[in-house]
């Protein structure tokens, strides 16, 4: 495999590289470093490059697998972190100016997990600032500047995992860790052609990640393919006893064989009424392909519940609680985008009963999704209703609201898992998605039926030139 070939390879395919001798770790970490430092700036994609680090681990895993110890599958693989996962010694940002110098004197559970994994952590990757919390409406929303989408880089790369989606996009990482609220894994992905996984809530440890909102923030993997996912998800998943909230059982990465049965999919009732044609064409392709090895029922409907009003007042509340001494102390005037530095303040103001109903009725929605889905494998929509957008516009000049349907904020309220991939391009050739969304903890189940997916078409191979 020439080196240019490793900007797209896939986790395996760089794995059988270093095993069978043909490449080092330490030459694939300086060959991502090289093509970060080329073109991280240009795509609005990278925080800090992490050199120094990256070499000595990159040395570590090599003296490792020349000693026989072999970590697994991501072992001296590089990889990127969404700032807002602390790192010892290195800036953690949350994408913010005024937390430009913070250094947290720790490691994430996830940063510890990936490096015991033998994974070498490249760069601190871009983000929405505060992840979005404040209410951004512009793609400048961020310490670094607009995300730019890997395609295009006149277009928005998606936030708030921005620079995740672009760096694995653009093959300036194998694959990155991003973080969802309410979209920000799903939105970036999509946008770039990316997979992109968001685990059930409490599968993977938030210790050492920025808090946005407690009861709904969740870590997952930008990757380039399903079974990427998987593998980097079977490495950050599992208990931690310095996260409350995180599931008493581990994970296994063994995905559904979906060969020998035909899982039962429902198409949600109403997505496809405010989407873009292409969007919609590339969606009814997929579904065709869909009922090639499974059930498909037509316009399923969401329970009748007030998904948006939930999830935004949970989310204004905790973070508020969260933010503020920043908010107070006059700090927050110092965000990049104008509507972010006065977003907060009236977050402070929402009544205590109004958390509490919220909490409450998101227990129903808990409950309604879930008997939903008791009879169902998956239930899908577009990942979004239009392709990436111009990075100087308002974003209510273009994005519709960026989601096609209730389904993602409705499964983020619940904490349900959930997976979009590539199935096509737009009228100005950039990426469109579908997103699979399951029952709690059945990961395997929709990997499974992604994967069919993607052996059966070739959107997850189609890369953008970057040059």
């Amino acid at each position: 495999m020439a080196d240019e070939a490793w900007a797209f390879a896939s986790l395996p395919e760089l794995g059988r590289q270093l095993r069978n001798g043909r490449t080092t770790s330490v030459a694939l970490t300086e060959f991502f470093l090289d093509r970060l430092e080329r073109f991280g700036e240009r795509f609005g994609a990278v925080v800090t490059i992490t050199r120094e680090l990256a070499l000595e681990q990159a040395k570590q895993a090599d003296a490792d697998l020349q000693a026989g110890r072999d970590r697994g599958p991501l072992h001296g693989i590089p990889y990127g972190a969404k700032d807002l996962l602390a790192t010892r010694g290195i800036p953690t940002t949350w994408g913010a100016a005024p937390f430009r110098d913070q250094i947290i004197d720790e490691d994430a559970t996830v940063v510890v997990k990936l490096r015991d994994a033998g994974a070498v952590l490249a760069a601190k990757l871009s983000m929405v600032e505060i992840a979005g919390g404040f209410g951004y409406r512009q793609a400048n929303a961020s310490l670094t500047g607009p995300g730019r989408c890997a395609w295009d880089d006149t277009c928005w790369s998606g936030g708030s995992s921005s620079g995740p989606g672009s760096a694995v996009a653009a093959g300036l990482v194998p694959f990155a860790i991003g973080s969802e609220t309410s979209g920000s894994i799903m939105t970036p992905a999509g946008f770039n052609g990316l997979t992109g996984l968001r685990p059930t809530y409490g599968l993977v440890s938030r210790h050492g990640a920025m808090a946005l909102s407690w009861t709904m923030d969740k870590l997952g993997p930008m990757a380039r393919s399903v079974e990427d996912a998987g593998l980097v998800l079977a490495a950050i998943a599992g208990p931690d006893p310095l996260d409350a909230t995180s599931l008493p059982d581990g994970y296994v990465y063994q995905p559904d064989n979906v060969a020998g049965w035909k899982p039962r999919i429902g198409i949600v009732e109403g997505c496809l009424r405010n989407v873009d044609d292409e969007v919609r064409a590339n969606f009814e392709a997929a579904v065709e392909v869909l009922k090639q090895f499974a059930e498909i029922t037509d316009e399923v409907a969401l329970p009748d519940l007030p998904y948006s009003a939930v999830v935004g007042t949970v989310i204004s509340c905790e973070m508020a609680a969260a933010f503020e001494e920043f908010i107070r102390d006059g700090k927050v005037w110092e965000l990049t985008a104008a509507e972010d530095r006065w977003g907060g303040h009236s977050t402070l103001t929402i009544p205590a009963k109004d958390y509490l109903n919220a909490l409450r009725v998101r227990r129903k929605i808990q409950i309604a999704l879930d008997e939903l889905l008791s009879r169902l494998d998956a239930l899908i929509s577009p990942t979004l209703a239009t392709e990436a957008g111009p990075i100087d516009r308002d974003f209510r000049e273009w994005s519709r609201g960026f989601a096609t349907c209730p389904l993602g904020v409705a499964s983020n309220a619940a904490g349900l898992p959930g997976i979009t991939i590539p199935n096509g391009l737009g009228a100005r050739g950039l990426p469109t998605g579908i997103q699979f969304i399951g029952r709690t903890l059945t990961e395997n189940r929709l990997l499974g039926i992604a994967a069919e997916f993607q052996k059966r078409t070739e959107w997850h191979r189609k890369w953008p030139v970057v040059s």
